[in-house]
């Protein structure tokens, strides 16, 4: 896939453990550790937003497109 998940990095950057992360988004540790680790095929946008709230970040830092 041409869409590369950068959320590890976004992660490490601010210091923030997939547990606390998981809680402060709402959503279960398995899927956002599969969101991580490129395993999803989709992400809705109400996640993301979530996401980049917490992160305090934009969604080009999380997600990066690549050419196969």
């Amino acid at each position: 896939m041409a869409i590369i998940v950068r959320l590890d990095r976004m992660m490490a950057d601010r210091k923030i453990s997939l547990n606390e992360l998981s809680e402060r988004v709402g959503i279960s540790i398995v899927n956002l550790s599969n969101l991580k680790t490129g395993k999803v095929r989709a992400i809705r946008f109400s996640t993301l937003n979530a996401i980049c709230r917490e992160l305090k970040c934009q969604p080009g830092d999380i997600l990066e497109y690549a050419d196969d």
